[in-house]
């Protein structure tokens, strides 16, 4: 480095040093440097000092380091210090920490290959990149193939982008990603597909031209250039590709590790397919060709899948199956060539072996004699000028052979493919311009290098060559430009080098002339290279070692070639009598290939095409002998010729420039080697455009942006109103030296590190100001900090003070209570002693007093309870007496009344034997009645005499009881004598004596059992406390568990609150989507349309045939729209269209069946749709049928139980009967006897009962098996059966009581009846009637009060159906006095209100039947209909009658009238103006139209409306109002065919002006808004009662009468959707320009943010000339749409909807800049950001509009925003990050947080750990990965009924719409 920056080498200087392993390794100045010092002190970044010696001879001092701010830029022209180390770290930290691997380099972008897939090439990157300039965006390969479309289309100049690198640097790749973009952006001009057809090529030319090396899994062989064709509207059209130098020996050979090329393997790794069974093949490992590299397997790839998308491309581009497999054939057959094995038969001489199974295979793939291969492997024909000789080969010449006939196949095989390719991709359509994409090989070296390597080091030259020359050009360019003055630049010029390879006597000119010696071999050409440049030529060397060898020194590196082979290989020598025998083959694809085969034993032998180039790259020849020559030429020569052409193609073009660099030599994802690198770098010219943009001024400011960064380091005084001289002033002042700088015209340019120098001077004056400022901050800190401090003091003092004083006063008021307590105290002691010695004597006396009592006491209870004593053993003695005596008595009655009881008895059975001997007897029933009459009287009898008796005995027993009460008086006597004698002493004591025994034995059980309750106290006690403490822990256990279920119900339902909402949210969410689906279609629809119509314009332009046809409809318009939308066109386009459409139906062919395939596709989801909502009618069905299922088993289980207990009723009757007969022979239970009688006629009764209720229950039966059958088939059922009511009240009431009864009557009667004939029982059978008796009373006063109830409900209803009969006669009469429509339509309304009424009645009472009922409505409605119908046809069929009798009575009246009035009758007619104030008044808000003023009416309604002035001047919606009041007239006359062209001719004219107009926004939002009121009345006047609520009684008079317009409003709603799309997309054309350049790029907040340097990524080529848009443009713009919208009168809900899709679009493009834009993401633009967000706010907050939910769509922003303003250092910060961007994705936020970059020194970068660590935190979030947001999304619209209150009958038309033919009606 020159010593022109000695200043900037000071203390704390930061420079570069070479290092043997890193290359470059930073180091910091640790002393000055002066000028002499012959070294520099340093320490290393690992704090290691070392002292730096300077070279002795140059003296050069060390690279500078860039300041850390210009660390990471986009472009490294950027970069203050131009140099190899500085561009290597700029690199390498991209590459690294920010995981960037696109750089610009001034006009070349740098990439690196990450070896990962990276999802930065979607198509949102591509949307995003389309329309913007070079620099506005980082760098990417997508932004260099914008930059050639843009100036293909502005300059009309053809362009070309070259990328090279080494292999496995990611050249194809970079290729495909860039012909991706043209045909993504572009598009084709035709339905061919031609874009897919271009992307298609790359698969095929991957799998026969790309293969597997040590470097790269997927390395291209071959070079290639494609042209991509545009027309003049710079749509793709075609395309054209050449090839260089394809790498034949790879056929045949592969080192280690290595494949040959991918389609062999694809082959080998399909050969168990069906169509591959012929060929012969097995695996990869089975061939030679296949298996040297010793790899055949590239992991992550399936070679079967690969092969698949080949065959697929190849059926993309025309290659039919039979063409397909012909190729697979040829080259399975080279596989199996490579398998000939060729054996010794001698020295000189080699033989096949007989039968050889491979060469039989290869004779039979390609269709030759075995004979004849076998013969010409092993031999050769030479020719001399007599004879003719066929010599044998040696082995080894016959397999050098066998391979070379390989290689030639596979060439040919590779140039035909080429070819076809070709011809698929080729057009008719004339080209306008096209851009060209080379990817051909890099520069490279090996250990071994050959004819390969040095032809493509020779296209690496040229290529640099032209590199240079146009940097050079351009940065000539620029310094003309700005008219500064400029100095020739020096550059390394490569021509010496290239003059040594092809210039004459060069290499390849020596070459050629010894492959034309007939003796030239790689020895003797070797040697006159030596000869010929060794000594002239500075660039050619000899190795030391090896006289085999040459060394030429590139611009990149010196490179060892080694001579073997380069003739060999140059000459390209085929077997001639071998290519015969390929031109003789049977199979035609091989004779093809062949076809052009000249003499191949040729000492040129290579073919025209064979060095990689197409046939269709180069003009045909004139003459055979020019073909001739052309066919000589060695391989050498044939590609200087074509590396010619390709650089005559390239100098015609405007050249781009990708350079690939390999970051590693092992496939590492984000590694990086530097010196891999570095030798990358030096290889490709990014170094070489380094230095010549250093030579010169490589750092450029414009003056704004000078004047934006250096601010402050001008002071006030400097600052004058013309920046540019402001700029000169302070530059003058701040670098003396003039010639560091140069001012242009609009930029000002600076030498080398001038630009790190101003950014010194910078920093020095913040971090000064820095200094000021903390100062001022710290003294005031301190300040602050002293005063709060003596504040502090003064307050501790103050309290410390009165803490003292109440010390003080504390202490004194204590002494004093403390002598008052002394005293108190004193007092209070003698006081307690005086107490308690007069106590003491108290106690004394009261014990002694107590004692005498209780003495006293003692013996007073003694005496009393002697006397108790007595008393009580007295009474037990005479008890005991009495007891003995009665029990006497008793046994005496006894014993008479046994025995006259045995006596009865034994007459009772005698008299029972002569009844049964008399019923033997007397068999007749007349006779046994007497008999039994007899008896009864007899019975009679005896009762009369047992009476009698029963009397008698009482007397009797009144006697005995007197003289039993004489005989107790005595005896009591007799006991009182007895008393009074054993009193005596001796038995007194003894009795004495035992009560005491008992006494203490007594009192001894009462202590036992006191002591048994006292322990059974306690321990019930315990028991209890235990219970207790049981019941406590119960209790609290109790409060836990209901704490706990609370806890859990308040759980589950916050969980069920969440599950109702998230399912709400994902209902609304799948709404939504499907609205949005539905919508996307629509809008896919309307697009195809358009393209339809355009291409019918084109057809109608380029064709002037004429035909008559039939005119189509579009296949993808709805069911109503078929039907009649194009049946009313307009009569100026019927003709042409109808003429044109056989034209267009004839070539249109592709896009009729994209239409068809779109319909299919809609009709299918139609059909899934109505097969789903069928399926849930299906499920509905069948839960009611459930329902209904259940209730009949219900009901079933109830007649089942009803049974049961009549079962059990008639069992109890039976045995009741038995009972009954059994026990008729007794006395009192014979027939004939009240009891008898009674409990039989009850019987009876209830047999009678049960019989009914029997037949009741098979009516209830019958009743459930007619329902059961009636709900199977589905069938009406009819009225309700009359006994319904009674069966459920038997089942509840009657049954149940019944049963109750007769069977409380049975327990009664049955024990009853078998002792009837007892004494004394016979009151138990009629107790047992009377309830039974009593039950059926109340059984009956039930059924009453049920009557009672049926009575009043019978009532009712007859008084329902007399106020049903007034109402109906009071509406017939009603519709007696209204026309015949209107009567018809309401005797309908009122109908389906009558059956609605009783549907709702029925499924109040009774859901089952609800079911029914509904279908009997239903077919009442049919019913109705049809009959409505056949009412409508015979009245339409009257009233045609009507008019013609009254046309005709009319004319007859005429001429009556003509003949029979007089003048003056005449005069006085005209007296009677009637019809005028009844026509006024009957006014119903239509508007008549004659059907041919039906094309006026929307000519001037809609195609040549102005929407300004009718915005302006009318109400809002007139052309809305006036359509529907024509609609309504022509409903109210019931002309269906006007109705239906009426809304044709209207939805075709909007769709038409639309077309023409839908760039306006006016346009588009008057005609959604009309549209939207139209779709708005046709509901509000529908008829139907959901839109009908809000109208008034006069708008529901003018509802539609005769059509219902359902289908018709889904067509308009759909034409709003579509309008509302367009709206939304010229919105957003207006608003896209504005967005960047007003959100991110204008600086709101002045003085906030700072600029950076650009370098040249700002070109001026890249620069369109717009005006620069700020955030007030936005806010005006959006002011605009606000306004225009509400002047239009559109619906508030839907004007938020389109403010949300608005405020999303500002958003999203901003956020999607933000992350594309690394200059972007900084502190203080995050500032800016969220300054504009909150401006936007406001504006919503202005109109009313923040409930529209627009502030949400700018979360994601704001979240950005806020991203780039946090703290980003801790884990805490992390955690606060996570939690903060929840409506940005993972990817995004990484984007964002390796994007950031520093503006100014006092910002850090975010570390690489910290990324890591949230992408840590963030890895469980489940999100797209996609990165950018879809700006194209459009959010599904809806629109909410609005009704008017505007009266119909109030609109007036104004003159100026001309539309004075319509009649108001």
């Amino acid at each position: 480095m020159n010593r022109e920056l000695e200043y900037m080498f000071l203390k704390c200087a930061r420079v570069w040093i070479p290092d043997v392993e890193e290359v470059w390794k930073s180091a910091e100045l640790t002393k000055d440097y002066k000028s002499g010092d012959v070294s520099l002190q340093l320490m290393l970044e690992d704090g290691k000092n070392i002292e730096h010696k300077l070279d002795p001879k140059t003296k050069n001092l060390p690279y500078l380091r860039n300041p850390d701010i210009l660390v990471g830029e986009n472009d490294l022209t950027a970069l203050s210090y131009l140099h190899e180390p500085a561009v290597l770290h700029n690199l390498k930290v991209r590459f690294i920490d920010s995981k960037l691997i696109y750089t610009y380099c001034g006009i070349v972008l740098v990439a690196i290959n990450p070896y990962e897939t990276l999802p930065i090439y979607g198509t949102d990157i591509i949307n995003a990149y389309s329309g913007q300039n070079m620099g506005d965006m980082d760098p990417h390969i997508f932004a260099v193939a914008e930059e050639a479309y843009k100036q293909m289309a502005r300059d009309e100049r053809n362009q070309s982008i070259i990328v090279s690198g080494e292999s496995g640097a990611g050249k194809t790749v970079s290729a495909k990603y860039a012909m991706r973009y043209f045909a993504t952006v572009s598009g084709s001009a035709s339905e061919a597909n031609v874009e897919e057809k271009v992307l298609a090529s790359n698969p095929i030319m991957e799998a026969i031209g790309n293969a597997k090396t040590t470097r790269n899994d997927n390395s291209s062989r071959f070079g290639k250039y494609i042209e991509i064709g545009f027309d003049n509207r710079y749509r793709i059209i075609g395309a054209n590709m050449r090839t260089y130098l394809l790498e034949k020996s790879r056929v045949v050979f592969q080192a280690d590790e290595e494949r040959n090329y991918h389609i062999f393997y694809q082959l080998c790794a399909s050969a168990h397919l069906p169509e591959f069974k012929a060929l012969k093949l097995s695996s990869a490992n089975d061939f030679l060709y296949t298996r040297q590299g010793r790899s055949p397997v590239i992991d992550g790839v399936d070679d079967t899948k690969e092969l698949c998308t080949t065959r697929n491309a190849f059926s993309l581009l025309g290659i039919n199956e039979s063409y397909q497999m012909g190729l697979f054939q040829v080259l399975a057959a080279i596989l199996h060539l490579g398998n000939v094995e060729i054996k010794d038969r001698d020295a000189d001489s080699s033989v096949i072996p007989p039968n050889n199974r491979h060469l039989m295979a290869f004779c039979e793939l390609v269709g030759v004699t075995y004979q004849d291969m076998s013969q010409w492997l092993c031999h050769r024909k030479l020719k001399t000028a007599t004879e003719t000789y066929i010599k044998p080969l040696p082995r080894l010449q016959a397999t050098n052979a066998r391979d070379a006939l390989s290689k030639h196949i596979y060439a040919k095989l590779f140039n035909w493919i080429v070819e076809h390719v070709n011809k698929a991709l080729v057009t008719n359509v004339k080209q306008h311009s096209f851009i060209g994409v080379l990817d051909i090989y890099g520069f490279e070296t090996f250990e071994i290098n050959s004819f390969e390597q040095f032809c493509i080091n020779y296209a690496n030259e040229k290529l640099q060559q032209q590199f240079n020359m146009h940097v050079f050009k351009l940065e000539q360019e620029e310094y003309m430009k700005e008219q500064i003055p400029w100095t020739l630049i020096d550059f390394y010029d490569n021509q010496p080098c290239i003059n040594l390879i092809e210039a004459k006597m060069g290499i390849l000119d020596l070459l050629d002339e010894e492959c034309r010696m007939p003796k030239g071999s790689d020895d003797s050409w070797a040697q006159k290279l030596y000869n010929t440049h060794l000594k002239t030529c500075s660039l050619f060397e000899k190795p030391r070692m090896s006289n085999r060898a040459f060394i030429i020194q590139h611009f990149a590196d010196k490179v060892e070639y080694q001579c073997d082979g380069f003739l060999e290989k140059n000459k390209d020598t085929v077997n001639e009598e071998q290519i015969n025998v390929m031109k003789a083959s049977k199979f035609d694809l091989l004779v093809e290939l062949f076809q052009d085969e000249e003499k191949a034993t040729s000492p040129t032998g290579q073919v025209q095409g064979t060095g990689g180039r197409t046939r269709l790259s180069i003009k045909p020849d004139k003459s055979r002998d020019t073909s001739s020559k052309e066919h000589k030429k060695t391989v050498g020569c044939q590609f200087r010729n074509s590396l010619q052409k390709l650089m005559d193609t390239l100098n015609a073009t405007t050249p781009h420039y990708v350079r690939c660099i390999k970051p590693n030599d092992f496939k590492l994802a984000f590694s990086f080697d530097p010196k891999r690198a570095v030798q990358q770098l030096r290889a490709c010219g990014v170094l070489e455009t380094i230095r010549i943009s250093a030579a010169g001024f490589p750092s450029r400011w414009t003056y704004q942006e000078f004047f934006s960064r250096y601010r402050v380091l001008m002071k006030q005084k400097d600052v004058l109103a013309d920046k540019k001289l402001t700029c000169k002033n302070v530059l003058e002042k701040l670098v003396q030296d003039q010639d560091k700088y140069q001012f242009g015209k609009t930029k000002i340019f600076f030498r080398a590190g001038q630009v790190a120098y101003l950014e010194k001077l910078r920093a020095d004056k913040l971090r000064a100001a820095c200094i000021r400022i903390q100062k001022t901050i710290r003294c005031w800190l301190a300040r602050k900090k002293y005063l709060r401090k003596r504040s502090a003091a003064i307050t501790i003092q103050r309290f410390t003070r009165g803490y003292q004083a109440r010390c003080l006063a504390k202490f004194l008021r204590r002494t004093q209570a403390a002598t008052i307590i002394q005293k108190y105290q004193r007092m209070y002691v003698e006081r307690k002693r005086y107490k308690q010695k007069q106590a003491a004597a108290l106690a004394m006396q009261t014990i002694l007093r107590a004692y005498m009592a209780r003495q006293k006491y003692q013996a007073l209870l003694r005496e009393h309870k002697a006397v108790i004593i007595q008393k009580h053993i007295r009474g037990w003695l005479a008890r005991c007496w009495y007891k003995r005596c009665l029990e006497a008595i008793v046994y005496l009655q006894c014993c008479i009344r046994r025995m006259r009881a045995k006596r009865e008895l034994k007459k009772l059975k005698i008299e029972a034997r002569s009844v049964e001997h008399f019923k033997k007897l007397n068999k007749g029933m007349e006779n046994k009645i007497m008999q039994l009459q007899r008896k009864i009287d007899e019975q009679s009898k005896e009762n009369r005499l047992v009476n009698e008796r029963l009397v008698g005995l009482e007397s009797s027993y009144t006697v005995e009881s007197e003289r039993m009460r004489g005989e107790l008086n005595r005896l009591r006597g007799v006991e009182e004598d007895a008393k009074n004698k054993a009193n005596q002493v001796s038995s007194l004591l003894e009795e004495l004596e035992r009560l005491k025994k008992e006494l203490s034995a007594t009192q001894q059980e009462k202590k036992t059992i006191e002591d048994w309750a006292q322990s059974y106290r306690d321990e019930m006690e315990k028991m209890v406390a235990e219970l207790k403490h049981q019941n406590g822990l119960l209790k609290k256990e109790k409060d836990d568990l209901n704490r706990l279920i609370q806890e859990q119900s308040q759980q589950m339902t916050e969980k069920m609150t969440r599950a109702i909402a998230e399912e709400t949210q994902q209902l609304e969410t799948d709404l939504n989507e499907e609205r949005s689906r539905y919508q996307n279609l629509l809008s896919e629809h309307l697009r195809l349309e358009e393209k339809y119509d355009d291409l019918k314009e084109e057809m109608a332009l380029s064709s002037n045939v004429s035909k008559p046809g039939h005119r189509r409809t579009d296949s993808t318009h709805s069911s109503n729209e078929s039907e009649y939308t194009y049946n009313s066109e307009y009569a100026e386009l019927e003709d042409g269209t109808r003429g044109r459409e056989d034209v267009t139906r004839g070539i249109d062919t592709s896009l009729t069946l994209k239409l068809q395939k779109r319909v299919t596709e809609l009709e299918q989801d139609k059909q899934l749709l109505r097969n789903e909502l069928e399926n849930r009618e299906e499920q509905l069905q069948r839960a009611s049928a459930m329902a209904r299922g259940a209730e009949l088993e219900y009901e079933s289980l109830k007649r089942q139980e009803l049974e049961s207990e009549n079962k059990k009723l008639k069992h109890d009757l039976e045995e009741m009967r038995k009972s009954l007969l059994g026990n008729a022979a007794t006395g009192a239970g014979a027939p004939g006897s009240p009891a008898y009688k009674v409990l039989l006629e009850q019987l009876n009764a209830s047999c009678e009962e049960l019989e009914v209720r029997k037949e009741e229950v098979l009516i209830l039966r019958s009743q459930l098996v007619s329902q059961k059958e009636a709900m199977h088939h589905k069938e009406t059922m009819t009225e309700p059966s009359v006994y319904k009511d009674d069966v459920s009240k038997l089942k509840d009431d009657e049954v149940k009581q019944a049963y109750v009864g007769l069977k409380d009557t049975n327990r009664s009667a049955a024990p009853d009846l078998r002792k009837l004939n007892e004494d004394g029982e016979l009151w138990l059978v009629n107790q047992g009637l009377k309830e039974t008796i009593r039950l059926l009373e109340h059984q009956l006063q039930t059924q009453r009060r049920t009557y009672d109830n049926e009575v009043e409900s019978l009532r009712s209803e007859l008084q329902n159906v007399k106020e049903e009969n007034n109402r109906q006669q009071q509406l017939l009469a009603q519709n007696l006095q209204l026309p015949p429509e209107a009567r018809i339509e309401a005797s309908l309304q009122h109908e389906i209100t009558r059956l609605t009424n009783e549907n709702l009645e029925l499924m109040a009472d009774d859901p089952t039947a609800s079911r029914e009922a509904r279908v009997v409505i239903l077919r009442r409605m049919v019913d109705l209909m049809e009959q409505l119908e056949k009412q409508d046809r015979t009245i339409r069929k009257l009233k045609k009658q009507l008019k013609v009798y009254s046309k005709r009575i009319g004319e007859m009246g005429a001429g009556q009238t003509e003949g029979q009035t007089s003048p003056g009758q005449m005069v006085d007619e005209p007296i009677h103006p009637v019809n005028i104030p009844r026509r006024e008044k009957d006014f119903q808000g239509m508007l008549e139209y004659k059907k041919e003023d039906e094309m006026k009416l929307v000519k001037n309604l809609i195609l040549e409306l102005k929407p300004r002035g009718v915005a302006v001047n009318l109400i809002p919606g007139l052309p809305a109002y006036i359509l529907f009041m024509c609609l309504r007239h022509a409903d109210y006359v019931n002309d269906d065919q006007k109705v239906r062209t009426l809304l044709t001719s209207t939805i075709n004219s909007i769709k038409k002006i639309l077309k023409k107009r839908g760039d306006d926004f006016e346009t588009v939002s008057f005609w959604l808004a009309n549209t939207c009121r139209f779709l708005h009345c046709l509901k509000q006047y529908s008829g139907d009662e959901q839109f009908m609520k809000h109208n008034t009684s006069r708008q529901n008079e003018h509802c539609l009468s005769n059509f219902d317009l359902a289908e018709y409003r889904q067509v308009i709603s759909d034409l709003a959707i579509q309008i509302y799309q367009q709206l939304i997309k010229c919105m957003e054309n207006i608003l896209q320009p504005m967005i960047v350049s007003g959100m991110l790029e204008h600086e709101t907040i002045q003085g906030v943010s700072g600029v950076k340097p650009t370098g040249l990524r700002k070109r001026t080529s890249s620069i369109a000339d717009e005006g620069t848009y700020t955030l007030d443009s936005i806010l005006r713009q959006l002011s605009a749409f606000h306004s225009t919208m509400c002047q239009h009168g559109t619906d508030p809900e839907l004007i938020k909807q389109v403010v949300k899709q608005q405020f999303y679009i500002i958003g999203a493009v901003t956020l999607n800049n933000l992350l594309l834009r690394k200059d972007m993401c900084s502190w203080s633009k995050g500032m800016q950001i969220r300054y504009n967000v909150s401006q936007l706010e406001e504006w919503l907050r202005d109109k009313g509009l923040m409930t529209c939910g627009a502030k949400e769509t700018l979360e994601p922003l704001i979240q950005a925003a806020q991203l780039l303003q946090v703290k980003k250092k801790t884990d805490e910060d992390a955690e606060a990050i996570c939690s903060m961007c929840h409506a940005l994705t993972t990817a995004q936020i990484v984007k964002v947080l390796n994007l950031y970059t520093p503006v100014n020194e006092f910002e850090e970068r975010v570390s690489v750990a910290f990324i890591r660590t949230i992408q840590t935190r963030l890895r469980d979030r489940c999100e797209s990965p996609q990165l950018l947001m879809d700006t194209k999304m459009i959010y599904p619209v809806t629109f909410p009924f609005n009704p008017s209150c505007l009266a119909l009958e109030t609109i007036q038309i104004p003159s100026s719409l001309n539309l004075a033919f319509l009649t108001r009606v």
